[in-house]
């Protein structure tokens, strides 16, 4: 038999069910609910067997056992709070805000991350942000690349901005620090899709699930570091704009070039080794940061742009490496 309140569902446990774990016993009496979730739940301190708490989900219950049940939201229930965080927002009005996402912060929620992400930042910060489509994002960043992003705070904003990325005229401007000697200048169009050998990382491809992707380069500055013995390491800094905004673009359109990025986990190619005392290992993520971002105002029309300099970490890597300056705007693109 079982009872219910606000807070929390109660049983008392039946002959039939005398002896058997409690995981198994809460999935026959909530058949709603997944057994995977119910240990979770159990787990959690979520359960009580005759009023004590209990986090073994092997727990043996007896007839006449009395649980309560303190039901927990699903992850993806929670997706969708407001948390609390301090956002660097760099600009503001009444249709948008630009904000300046640091390394280390997802932008939406999935498994893994259902509550700390900039999603749940936004509402807490901009409650009415919660009527909008993704609380207003219209495109991401990588959880440890750092930079620019644009949110919308209106339906109508939204909308415009989704259409200016499709028409492919905001200008995303991003700083990569990369192995090797890049050009002066490239363009890599070439389409990405998932690595069949890797559920974490995308590559280049060709087939049916291939989209299309299009990065511009330019080369910034190079320099040598030291290596070992006495061969030196080549690394340069480029600025990448995008035409698309594919999933992990510029780290996987730098490595198929030959010049994956410093720091990177995902896309060292061969990479994986730096000699001890080497610059480049200063950095503890991909070099990769948003450092300018381009719009046309979605209500106004007026032509919009921002600029944020290198974070410590990788202001930190170029001034040890001798690129400069680290909080000033290049002109690479306009040459």
């Amino acid at each position: 038999m079982s009872a219910s309140s606000e807070e929390a569902l109660y049983f008392v446990v039946g002959d039939e069910y005398s002896g058997d774990r409690l995981d198994k016993v809460l999935a026959q009496l909530m058949p709603s609910v997944s057994r995977a979730r119910l240990q979770t739940w159990i787990e959690q301190g979520a359960v009580t067997v005759n009023g004590e708490v209990t986090e073994k989900i092997r727990t043996k219950v007896a007839a006449g056992d009395e649980i309560e049940v303190l039901e927990q939201p699903s992850p993806e229930e929670l997706a969708f709070k407001p948390v609390q965080m301090p956002l660097d927002v760099v600009y503001e009005d009444d249709d948008i805000l630009v904000v300046n996402k640091p390394a280390g912060l997802v932008v939406h929620p999935a498994a893994g991350h259902w509550d700390d992400t900039l999603l749940n930042g936004l509402l807490a910060r901009n409650p009415e942000l919660k009527t909008l489509p993704r609380a207003g994002i219209v495109h991401r960043l990588d959880r440890d690349t750092t930079g620019l992003m644009v949110v919308a705070k209106t339906l109508e904003a939204q909308t415009d901005l989704i259409r200016q990325l499709q028409a492919r005229t905001v200008k995303r401007e991003y700083w990569a620090i990369v192995h090797g000697q890049a050009p002066q200048a490239g363009f890599i169009d070439e389409p990405i899709m998932r690595d069949p050998r890797s559920p974490i990382r995308f590559c280049v491809g060709q087939g049916p699930r291939a989209k299309e992707a299009k990065t511009h380069v330019r080369l910034v500055d190079f320099a040598y570091v030291p290596g070992v013995g006495q061969t030196p390491l080549s690394v340069s800094w480029v600025a990448c704009r995008l035409d698309t905004g594919r999933t992990h673009q510029i780290r996987v359109h730098m490595q198929w070039a030959g010049f994956p990025l410093v720091g990177d986990p995902l896309y060292k190619g061969k990479m994986s080794k730096l000699p001890e005392g080497c610059p480049l290992s200063l950095i503890k993520r991909q070099a990769l940061h948003a450092s300018r971002l381009g719009l046309e105002h979605p209500r106004t029309k007026e032509l919009m742009q921002w600029f944020v300099p290198a974070p410590d970490d990788l202001a930190q890597l170029m001034t040890e490496i001798g690129f400069a300056p680290t909080d000033e705007p290049v002109s690479v693109f306009e040459k």
